[in-house]
């Protein structure tokens, strides 16, 4: 299995630091977030996501990074059981408020998941703020929270395998051969990618969408 690469250089104080100023940016802009964002169409990766799962529906489905909630309301409005989780306070009361569903405040680094519970895992524009000495511990959480064969959907911004501040929050910005290394040392197979938005030249194409099926173990 390829082992992912290493990177301890932030101390637990650094790792703090940067999850309590990303979430305050969220949370000051959480409205105007909201706003810019409600109108994003992300249906090709829902319905990628959906299309991989095998169980037969209602799936349950983990929205890694849900916000305020606008995927939540398309997973419900298909008859599935959607579960949000954000770590801004601001995006979890308005996602409960927007969808009914339930909607967990955790910070990424400090997971509580329940074990083998969720067909699918949905991280839309999430996992690329987690540091990356600390991304092998969330992806693990995620693993560990699918079914047998349950499937993991990602879509970061893509880079050159870059970390650091970009204005309020940080990131982390990866080529597909680094990504695909992390994701799967963490117990993942790969079942597909796609470059977003879909028909420009992939100059034009800043999104990276990856789908995996958790490894038997």
């Amino acid at each position: 299995m390829p082992t992912a690469p290493a990177d301890n250089s932030l101390s637990a104080e650094q790792l703090r630091d940067i999850t309590a100023h990303t979430l305050q940016h969220y949370d000051a802009h959480a409205h105007d977030f909201c706003a810019a964002t409600a109108q994003h169409n992300v249906t090709q990766n829902i319905t990628a996501l959906l299309a991989e799962i095998q169980s037969p529906p209602p799936y349950r489905i983990l929205d890694f990074g849900c916000g305020p909630g606008r995927d939540l309301l398309q997973f419900a409005a298909l008859g599935h059981e959607p579960v949000g989780l954000d770590g801004c306070a601001a995006f979890v009361e308005m996602a409960r408020q927007n969808c009914g569903c339930e909607v967990l405040q955790q910070n990424f680094l400090t997971l509580r998941l329940p074990r083998a519970h969720f067909h699918g895992v949905f991280a839309n524009a999430s996992l690329f703020h987690v540091p990356q000495q600390q991304l092998p511990q969330v992806l693990g959480a995620l693993q560990q929270t699918l079914v047998a064969d349950g499937v993991l959907f990602a879509s970061n911004p893509r880079g050159d395998n870059q970390q650091g501040w970009h204005g309020e929050r940080y990131g982390c910005f990866y080529d597909l051969p680094r990504w695909r290394a992390y994701v799967t040392a963490a117990g993942f197979t790969e079942l597909r990618h796609y470059y977003r938005p879909t028909g420009k030249p992939r100059a034009q194409q800043p999104w990276l969408a990856t789908l995996w099926r958790k490894s038997r173990e």
